[in-house]
């Protein structure tokens, strides 16, 4: 196991400080994914910064205006089963749908949509070639064994994808995220919060040093009282998603007014699928061959590599079905 110092933060603006000032210090709560990434070593940190005890980040708050606030240090089981949360389907499905009961006890809602995006070239520690362990090294999955892989988005540099199934939710939601910083506090949508490839594989969302994820905030869309998510794995639990999606849906009668969608499993972030979105307005839900068409529209620009091909007939049935199940709720 890796060397390092741990120590607890006193306040949040020492929290910001402290990991400003200090490259090799990273912030720990749960510590579900960062100590396994310490135990594979791809993170060594010197210096853990335990943030369990600052105050007003572990609750859930339904805001006046109907936002619903996740606190960044709330655990995942905590928040699954909430109230406020059960009102919007796919965000607790999407919760349940993560690791396994024992990591969602311990894991966080920060840290849940932080974790690395990877894939098994990452974690492994045999010296495979991997730009976001070692920037500059090349990509073993591009040309290697890819099944689980991205389908959009993608470049040569990295093809691996993200692993959170609440941040697929959180996205199709356009939650945003609260983040202190050393000036101020700022909100950024989900959709601009993880990266894309740009050059920096090594990357994952827009966050700098000394930028502290404080909070989740939700907006009460009437499509999340009609939502579901679906996550499709190699086996039931304790698995990452081959593809997963969530689906919200607002209808007059058996016609969609609006959708919302996301997938997870198929790109370095998750990944809107807005054009479904738009051409899904006055669809019938009763009219498969209408809803797939619509679904298909967002799949032009789908890429597959060598051994995921299958990812994009998966991807549009599962849409399929979720958005289906999504309707039927009432």
């Amino acid at each position: 196991m890796h060397p390092f110092a741990l120590s607890r933060a006193s306040s949040t603006a020492t929290a910001v400080a402290a990991h400003a000032q200090d490259p090799a210090l990273a912030f720990i709560a749960g510590g579900t994914d960062l100590l396994g990434l310490i135990k594979d070593r791809a993170a060594l940190p010197e210096h853990l910064l335990d943030i369990n005890g600052l105050p007003d980040m572990a609750g859930v708050q339904a805001l006046p205006d109907g936002r619903l606030r996740l606190g960044a240090l709330a655990r995942m089981s905590d928040v699954a089963v909430h109230v406020e949360v059960r009102r919007i389907p796919v965000l607790a499905e999407a919760l349940l749908s993560s690791a396994s009961s024992q990591l969602r006890n311990m894991a966080t809602i920060g840290g849940n949509v932080l974790q690395r995006t990877r894939c098994p070239y990452f974690r492994d520690g045999d010296g495979l070639i991997c730009n976001k362990r070692r920037p500059g090294s090349g990509c073993a999955a591009r040309y290697g064994l890819n099944r689980g892989h991205a389908i959009f988005g993608w470049s040569e540099a990295c093809v691996a994808t993200h692993a959170s199934d609440l941040a697929v939710a959180l996205s199709a939601l356009d939650a945003n995220v609260i983040v202190r910083g050393r000036e101020d506090e700022r909100s950024i949508s989900f959709g601009a919060f993880h990266r894309l490839l740009d050059g920096s594989p090594e990357r994952d969302s827009v966050l700098d040093r000394g930028d502290l994820v404080v909070a989740i905030e939700v907006p009460m869309r009437e499509e999340g009282r009609t939502s579901h998510y679906l996550k499709l794995r190699d086996r039931q639990s304790y698995e990452f998603a081959l593809v997963s999606v969530a689906a919200a849906v607002a209808t007059h009668g058996r016609r969609i007014r609006s959708a919302r969608l996301a997938l997870g499993g198929v790109a370095h972030k998750p990944w809107r699928l807005s054009a479904a979105e738009r051409a899904l307005s006055g669809a019938s839900l009763d009219d498969t061959g209408q809803l797939k068409a619509a679904i298909a529209v967002s799949f032009t620009d789908a890429r597959p590599l060598e051994h995921n091909r299958f990812k994009v007939e998966l991807a549009q049935r599962v849409t399929l079905r979720a958005l289906q199940t999504a309707g039927e709720r009432p």
